[in-house]
Parts: C-alpha cells; sequence; structure tokens
C-alpha cells in the first residue's frame, strides 16, 4: 500500500530559530567579519581604507577625532577627496598611495589648522593576483610626542645657553654700569660743546641700552620658579594692557577685548602670566606702529589626553587666549624661529622677549603658538591648563 504524502509545506522556522542557527557556524565557515571590525573600531591608532576609485571602504573612529571630522555613515562608500575636502594634505598623501613605487614605512603630516602632528604609514591592498586594488593608511596623533620633544630639546638648548650666557652677562655687567657712571660724570664735566655732548649722551644711551640687554639675558636664562595662585585672567588681561602702554605708545591703535562670560579663576603665576601677555601686546603695538586693531578673545576648553601615554584620562579643562592684530604680519620664514632665543626682525631687539614668553607658558604646562601672514596680521594663542600640575596630586 502506496505510502500517504504530507501534503502540509514544511513550517517556516520563526525569526527565533533562524538567529539560533545562523548563529551555529560551520567548522568549514570563515569567521565572522564583525569582530574584525570590532577590533579596528577599537584600535588605539587611525585607519583609513580605502579602494582604487578612491572611494572609503574603512574608517575607524579615531580616524575622525585625528583628523577632526564629523563621523557619519553615509562617507563609506564616498570618494575620500570629497571626504577630506577640507583637508587637502591627507588627499595628498592618500592619492600618493598607488604613484609611488616604495610607500614610506613613517611618515609625519602637519595639518596647520589643527596644530597637530600625524605620524603614518601607507600599505597597498593587493588580491591574490598581486593587483593593487586599494590601500591602507594607519596613524596615529604624535602631538603631544612632538611637543615633548621639542621641550626636551629647547631644553638642553637653553642647559648649554645658560651657563655660557650667564658668565657672560656677569662679566659684562660691571663694565657696562662702570662706562654709564662715568660717562656721565665726563658730561657735567665737559663744557656745553653740542657735537661733545651729544656723543657723551650717545655713549650712556647705548651703555644703558646694552645694560637692558643683558639683565633680560639674566632673566631668560634663570630657571622659572612658579609663584601659584588662583587668578582672575580678566585681571590679567587688563593689566598687562597697561604695563604694555607704558613700554610702547598706544597712540590710535584699538583694543577690543572679548572674555567668553563664567571664564574659571585658573592656577597661575600672576606675575609671570602678566609678563607674557605684557609682551605680546607691546609687540602688536610695535608692529601696527600707532594705526591698527588689537583683538584679545578668551574662552575655555578641553584637551582629551592622548590614552597610549598614560591610559585614559578625563578631558583637561584649558583657557585659550587669543592676541590677534591687523599688522604686516610676520614672513613665513620667520615663523619657526621667532621663539628662538636671540632671533629677532627688530634692529635694537635682544631677541629674548618672545623667548622668555614661551619659556613662561612652557613652566604652566601650556603652549603658545603664532599664526600670521604677510599683510593680514598676527595672532599669538596661548593655551593653559585651568589647574596647575602641582594641584593634580592634592
Amino acid at each position: 500500500m502506496p505510502q500517504r504524502q504530507n501534503s502540509r509545506p514544511p513550517r517556516p522556522l520563526s525569526s527565533g530559530r533562524l538567529r539560533e542557527r545562523r548563529g551555529k557556524p560551520r567548522a568549514d565557515q570563515t569567521p565572522d567579519d564583525r569582530f574584525f571590525r570590532y577590533l579596528v573600531s577599537n584600535m588605539r591608532n587611525g585607519v583609513l581604507a580605502y579602494r582604487r576609485d578612491g572611494t572609503i571602504a574603512l574608517m575607524n573612529d579615531e580616524a575622525y577625532r585625528i583628523f577632526g571630522l564629523k563621523k557619519s555613515e553615509s562617507d563609506i562608500g564616498r570618494a575620500y577627496a570629497e571626504v577630506f575636502r577640507e583637508r587637502p594634505a591627507v588627499i595628498r598623501v592618500l592619492s600618493s598611495a598607488f604613484e609611488l613605487s616604495h610607500l614610506p614605512n613613517r611618515a609625519e603630516l602637519r595639518i596647520k589648522d589643527l596644530d597637530r602632528v600625524v605620524g603614518y604609514t601607507l600599505s597597498k591592498v593587493k588580491d591574490e593576483d598581486g593587483t593593487a586594488i586599494g590601500a591602507v593608511m594607519f596613524f596615529k596623533d604624535l602631538t603631544q610626542v612632538e611637543q615633548m620633544e621639542e621641550r626636551e630639546r629647547l631644553r638642553d638648548r637653553l642647559a648649554s645657553l645658560g651657563e655660557m650666557a650667564a658668565g657672560i652677562a656677569h662679566e659684562l655687567k660691571n663694565p657696562l654700569a662702570g662706562i654709564e657712571v662715568m660717562a656721565g660724570l665726563l658730561r657735567r664735566q665737559v663744557p656745553a660743546v653740542g657735537d661733545a655732548q651729544s656723543l657723551l649722551a650717545d655713549i650712556i644711551t647705548e651703555a644703558k641700552l646694552a645694560n637692558a640687554i643683558v639683565v633680560e639675558m639674566l632673566e631668560f636664562v634663570r630657571p622659572v620658579r612658579l609663584q601659584v595662585e588662583r587668578t582672575d585672567l580678566e585681571e590679567v588681561l587688563h593689566q598687562a594692557l597697561t604695563l604694555a602702554e607704558t613700554k610702547v605708545a598706544r597712540r590710535n591703535v584699538e583694543v577690543k577685548m572679548h572674555l567668553a562670560p563664567g571664564l574659571p579663576a585658573i592656577e597661575v603665576d600672576h606675575h609671570q602670566l602678566c609678563q607674557v601677555f605684557t609682551n605680546l601686546l607691546a609687540n602688536a603695538f610695535e608692529a601696527l606702529d600707532g594705526t591698527g586693531h588689537i583683538t584679545i578673545t578668551a574662552s575655555t576648553a578641553t584637551i582629551e589626553e592622548d590614552p597610549a601615554l598614560a591610559g585614559p584620562q578625563p578631558p583637561t579643562p584649558i583657557v585659550v587666549i587669543d592676541v590677534e592684530d591687523d599688522g604686516p604680519g610676520v614672513p613665513a620664514e620667520a615663523q619657526d624661529k621667532i621663539f628662538d632665543p636671540f632671533f629677532t626682525t627688530k634692529p635694537p631687539g635682544s631677541g629674548l622677549g618672545l623667548a622668555i614668553v614661551r619659556k613662561i607658558v612652557d613652566a604652566h604646562d601650556g603652549r603658545i603658538d603664532v599664526n600670521s601672514s604677510a599683510g593680514r596680521g598676527t595672532r599669538f594663542r596661548v593655551t593653559i591648563p585651568v589647574a596647575s600640575a602641582s594641584s593634580w596630586f592634592k
């Protein structure tokens, strides 16, 4: 007797049973690629993979952070030239992957508008035939490392320079004081002859100028010792403006101050921070030569610590102060040297003013940057932590 066949269709798998069956991979199946996506997304380095046609295949969160971009799921599949249209330097690096025969194992990229240094390496992605089908860029934010290295280089330079300068300064100070005193006595005894009196006045003036440079040199090589106290930043800026006006004639220069509401009190050396802004404002007055505008702005921000350096740390609260003028600007070739000791673009200058400024800012665990272009003015940006390093251990 023939067996009766079941005419009912097979019962469809429920969604739960379907997930359960799919969740049990066979022994010959490849690992779930989600693991590798999680791995890439949680890396402390930035990862950017793109295809030969220039479309982005993968980009992790750290990549967005380093390049200062807002994350968007729609970026995957888009051309990197569109995603990085505000970062032309990055586009040039990515486009070179298929043009160079040997890709760099380690290179550095500077993103000026972010004040960031990025170390990167490029690799081609090849198929089983050896054909390049894409490329991948691995990179890391080296800004903090670069700053620490620069500070170490500066300390080394200052240590050797300080020993030499201190000895020279002490040897020069006494003879200069003697020249000034004796020229003053001689001036009283010489008859009021125009040429003689004029020459003696020049001797006294030059001796005073040389003595001022020696005093500034001694101040520069002396270690910075901070008297830290809770300080009102607005008070510091107003006091600095008043002192700068006593050093350089302000004349018709207009000064505007824009301070964000609710600025916190900061833990700094009031006197030395005032010296920083007095110097910056005096330089701006000199650059403007009696006509122009200076804008001082102050706001709060936070710095995300690099987890690779010291483990996960909460963001560091900072204050950012900009001193900006619309003067002639700083030549491009001078910007990298502007904080170096004895470098100056002013004939009577000692070249130590901005070097001292940087030394004071560094002592506060801060940072100073300059941004300038010919004919469009200069902006000095000072970044200072709200709390001093000593208070972190309390």
